[in-house]
């Protein structure tokens, strides 16, 4: 009798187990699962996070502990300028005796704030141009493509700097310029995503039932096209990133004294043989950071990859 009842519990329980729902499973939660074992793109998402939360919070503690990132003080500069790492200055100091790391600190919030707003920009207008390009073709199509042509026929940098000095320096005609001459390569991809999806049967589908091209691109064709958009976004946040370190080295960039890691580097120029620090320490932040955002695309890219969803 035993035997029997344990059986019946062994059978009902393995039938409420198959009769139970399987979980549902999404592209980005399968994207998740597979990022999270990405060992690389884990070290970049936790460096970004500790670089965003440091600049964010620098006021609360930077200060207070490591002084001004502008302003120098005429008294002490003999005796604190170009320091050597320190207890008191982990990153030394510059010509002026101000502290280093507070400065790299403050560097973190342009680049980061110029990354992310020129990625924007320049993702918005890549988006409507693509849209425009690969959803009607023909004309639009020729115009579009032909006016990216041109934008990719120059050198990215020097046109940067053309437009900078046309619409004047400082942080917001920086990822100004940054981000309306990035749309090219955005709409390319948008575009061939485009193409790829828009002759599937669900696209013809709601076209056939009265979809308009608005709500067609949307709520059919956007969603399974994101995920190329992602990546690209990810990877040219570190592309803008340099842009604004070159401009800033350039003293096409941020107005000083504001601190950039660009211009850092190009005030350190002329003691790399006696302060070598002051061009290391912006420039190993320029490269983690860099280096971080490259990572995380890539792991994003892979995780995205959807011959890889059964892995």
């Amino acid at each position: 009798m035993q035997e029997t009842d344990s059986q019946s519990q062994e059978q009902a329980t393995a039938f409420k187990a198959a009769s139970a729902p399987a979980k549902s499973r999404t592209l980005w939660g399968d994207a998740f699962k597979r990022l999270r074992k990405n060992k690389l793109a884990v070290i970049g998402v936790c460096w970004i996070i500790i670089v965003v939360l440091v600049a964010l919070t620098a006021d609360l503690w930077a200060k207070p502990w490591l002084g001004s990132p502008t302003a120098s003080d005429s008294t002490t500069m003999a005796e604190t300028s170009l320091m050597a790492p320190c207890a008191e200055h982990p990153f030394g100091t510059d010509s002026l005796g101000r502290d280093i790391l507070v400065r790299v600190i403050y560097g973190a919030r342009v680049s980061l704030s110029v990354g992310i707003m020129a990625t924007a920009i320049s993702t918005v207008i890549g988006l409507v141009m693509g849209a425009l390009a690969g959803f009607y073709g023909g004309i639009w199509d020729t115009i579009i493509m032909r006016c990216a042509d041109i934008f990719l026929a120059f050198p990215y940098v020097l046109f940067v700097v053309a437009m900078i000095a046309v619409i004047g320096r400082g942080l917001q005609n920086v990822f100004i310029a940054i981000g309306i001459l990035g749309w090219p390569s955005i709409a390319r991809v948008f575009r061939s995503a485009i193409l790829t999806v828009k002759e599937n049967d669900y696209v013809d589908a709601a076209r056939a039932m009265g979809a308009s091209d608005a709500r067609i691109v949307m709520r059919h064709i956007f969603p399974n096209s994101v995920a190329s958009i992602v990546v690209y976004a990810t990877m040219n946040i570190g592309g803008a990133i340099l842009t604004e370190s070159a401009l800033s080295f350039l003293g096409m960039g941020v107005i000083p004294p504001t601190p950039s890691w660009g211009s850092m580097i190009q005030d350190g120029q002329q003691y790399l043989l006696t302060a070598p620090w002051m061009m290391i320490m912006p420039g190993l932040a320029i490269l983690s950071t860099v280096l971080a955002f490259t990572l995380l695309g890539d792991g994003l890219r892979d995780a995205l990859d959807v011959k890889m969803k059964d892995a």
